[in-house]
């Protein structure tokens, strides 16, 4: 059995720079020892804990598909001491991944059925994952119509741009894309809160379909009601606590919502099952 506190040892393949603040950056890493890749076998929607020799350790969802093979990818808000750190370090220097973490979204009960993704800000990532998962060739018959909404504050705040665009012009995923304001007359996309344009773009409720909500907690206030008004079944609202996680494994107590631990039970819960807990996501 691996030791949970030990670390797999990776190498920053590539750095990129996501946003106009310049406070995300995406971490590419490779493994340091090729066999680790079977050790860190994930699914779209868990989290790995990024740890900064001297420096600690934060959790962060993953933010690559488990389609891509022979790397690993973090988006990393620059925030705090670890997050700093790992800034600030270059392409070429080691430091370690623990996970793969958490449970994931709910991929064999939502084969055959549609998928409308909502997403904001930074927790972007774990979404990020799953939509490339899904329009992987083997994966994209197993599912049927996929909608994404995803909002920023500014165009200049939006995770990746590049990717975002190739979205838009396929024909097999309805992308909305939103923004809180902007005074680029350029802007093709949305305008408006998440909440908003998710009632405006978002399909009705029914058995065949299943929304994903991952973003900072005030978006997810006040989608929960839209959803509600457009239909969903609350056991068919799926919902990631991602800032909610701490240690990984449930060993420090600092994740845990009444009586489930997010780390471990989490992060990804329906709202069904959240409705039995305290509110305090």
């Amino acid at each position: 059995m691996q030791n949970p506190y030990l670390p797999i040892p990776v190498r920053i393949d590539k750095a990129t720079i996501e946003t106009e603040d310049r406070n995300l950056k995406t971490f590419k890493f490779v493994y340091v020892n090729p066999e680790d890749e079977a050790k860190f076998q994930y699914k779209a929607g868990q989290f790995g804990e990024l740890s900064v020799t001297g420096k600690g350790e934060i959790p962060i969802g993953i933010a690559s598909s488990p389609t891509e093979k022979g790397y690993v990818m973090f988006t990393v808000n620059k925030v705090g001491l670890v997050s700093s750190a790992l800034h600030n370090m270059k392409e070429g220097d080691i430091m370690g991944i623990r996970g793969p973490l958490g449970n994931w979204y709910p991929w064999e009960r939502m084969e055959g059925k549609n998928i409308v993704i909502i997403g904001g800000g930074f927790a972007f990532t774990t979404l990020r994952s799953s939509i490339v998962m899904l329009l992987d060739p083997e994966n994209r018959k197993k599912f049927g119509d996929i909608h994404v909404v995803y909002g920023a504050r500014s165009p200049g705040m939006l995770l990746y741009r590049d990717e975002l665009a190739e979205w838009e012009a396929r024909d097999d995923i309805n992308m909305h894309i939103t923004v809180d304001g902007t005074d680029d007359p350029d802007w093709k996309y949305n305008v408006g809160f998440v909440p908003a344009i998710t009632e405006e773009k978002a399909p009705k409720g029914d058995d065949d379909t299943f929304a994903i909500v991952c973003g900072p907690p005030i978006m997810i206030k006040f989608t929960q009601p839209v959803l509600d008004k457009l239909g969903y079944k609350h056991d068919h609202i799926i919902m990631s606590l991602e800032n909610r996680m701490k240690c990984g494994i449930g060993m420090c107590g600092r994740c845990n919502i009444g009586k489930e631990f997010v780390c471990k039970d989490g992060p990804v819960f329906t709202l069904e099952e959240l409705n039995s807990i305290p509110k305090e996501y």
